[in-house]
């Protein structure tokens, strides 16, 4: 049914058909858009005699974001220059798809905007290359950013009643650059047991959280899902009897009952600076929203030896790379075996579509690598997953207790060397598993795979 009017005519005119025949078509409108629109303007677009029904305008936002959703990429034309509803209806596309980012982009003939859709960009308009730059002003004043200034980055925020919009603006060659941020506020779905920890997993990271002090560290590369981990566990500890102070960049949820402060590094207020006056605060528990300088890892160390729970993350590959990390942030190794608790690796994975993955023989190469494999599951692509062939991701993790063993090994400078002796579960041996249970593909983590392999 959605075919009969093309994407752009209904977003511009926030139109869904209801019926139609050879000779006339009936169509769902936005309330709202009664006196911009003539019957007799519709009937010209669309060579057909028009009946309509109002509806709220919820209703057909809803319904385009769900009737006009394809894998195919759409064309946005001039028309649009008439009405300001496509800005607010690309944002609800972005936010019913569970895009993280929207991405906005000119060349020298074309421009397109791309939604980041489970951590993979994926085109989704080309615009006309006249209408861009009105496009862009559009957003600047949603932004409060200045539209005059076209040779600076330029950094704003649009506010929604439960989601925020972190915007950002580059110059490029032939343009500006634009990418849009979807901040949730929401932290109902967000919770210890929906992070996808194995059971033995769980009750190693809630011993951790459980310490009345020491240091919880989460790694990985951006993306990865370490901050959902920090607030599933901050949501967690968020008692009555805590006081609970974050430094975050940027707040990403707010949480009633936890005092969260922004990153404003352009006035002093760093992650070391907050942390310093956190300490005069009375704090139970302390998130900081990474750890990336020596002074910030030697004042998380102060906090958790006076008696504070510390929650960090760091940016490295393996939940071994942190004890390593660390000692090279001049940290010594006597102070990391007495504060750290535990350190956890975690990455994001994606999952395989149920509605079109298929199952085949591994290949001869594949085989060779992974001999306990003899089949595996592929993506396909349908209109459930945009084409892709993946629908959502899952969380995978690594972790190592500070136990005993651990400690000797770090205060005795030997961890590296004695890595392969640690009772732990790697990154790639739940990746592995994932493939094995046609979660998810090779294809999708063969790079832990050949990077645990060569380490080993």
């Amino acid at each position: 049914m959605q075919q009969v009017v093309k994407p752009e005519i209904a977003y511009h005119y926030g139109v869904i058909p209801k019926d139609f025949s050879d000779e006339s078509i009936t169509l769902y409108i936005k309330e709202d858009q009664l006196e911009r629109i003539t019957t007799e303007e519709l009937e010209m677009v669309l060579g057909k005699q028009v009946f309509w029904e109002p509806v709220p305008k919820t209703l057909i936002d809803s319904a385009l974001s769900k009737y006009y959703r394809t894998g195919g990429k759409s064309t946005v034309s001039a028309e649009f220059k008439l009405g300001g509803d496509f800005l607010e209806s690309l944002i609800w596309d972005a936010k019913s798809t569970g895009s993280s980012d929207i991405h906005f982009e000119v060349f020298k003939d074309t421009a397109r905007i791309r939604f980041r859709i489970d951590g993979k960009l994926l085109e989704r308009y080309t615009i006309n290359i006249e209408d861009y730059p009105e496009l862009v002003n559009k957003i600047k004043i949603k932004s409060n950013l200045n539209i005059t200034e076209k040779r600076l980055p330029q950094d704003g925020r649009i506010n929604y009643s439960d989601f925020d919009i972190r915007v950002s603006i580059l110059p490029t060659l032939y343009g500006e650059k634009i990418v849009m941020r979807i901040l949730g506020r929401d932290t109902s779905n967000i919770s210890i047991e929906q992070l996808g920890m194995t059971p033995d997993e769980k009750k190693i990271y809630l011993n951790a959280v459980n310490a009345s002090k020491g240091i919880i560290l989460i790694s990985g590369p951006t993306g990865s899902g370490k901050t959902t981990t920090l607030y599933a566990t901050l949501k967690l500890l968020n008692k009555v009897s805590h006081n609970i102070l974050t430094i975050e960049d940027p707040i990403e949820y707010t949480m009633d009952g936890i005092n969260q402060v922004q990153l404003k590094e352009d006035i002093g207020l760093t992650f070391s600076s907050a942390l310093k006056t956190f300490l005069r605060q009375d704090p139970d528990i302390i998130m900081l929203g990474e750890i990336r300088d020596e002074q910030t890892a030697q004042m998380a160390i102060r906090a958790s030896l006076t008696g504070h729970l510390v929650l960090s993350t760091i940016h490295t590959n393996s939940a071994l790379g942190t004890l390593s990390r660390l000692i090279d942030m001049g940290v010594p190794p006597f102070l990391i075996a007495e504060t750290l608790r535990v350190s956890v690796a975690q990455r994001l994975v994606r999952r395989l579509c149920e509605n079109c993955k298929a199952e085949e023989p591994v290949d001869a190469e594949s085989k060779k690598m992974f001999p306990a494999l003899s089949t595996h599951h592929i993506p396909v692509g349908c209109d459930t997953c945009f084409h892709t062939g993946y629908k959502g991701r899952i969380a995978i993790y690594e972790q190592i207790p500070i136990n005993h063993e651990v400690k000797t090994a770090i205060k005795n400078g030997s961890i590296k060397s004695n890595h392969a002796e640690l009772s732990y579960t790697r990154l790639s041996d739940r990746a592995f598993d994932l493939v094995k249970r046609g979660i998810t593909t090779l294809e999708e983590v063969h790079s832990l795979l050949i990077d645990d392999k060569e380490e080993s």
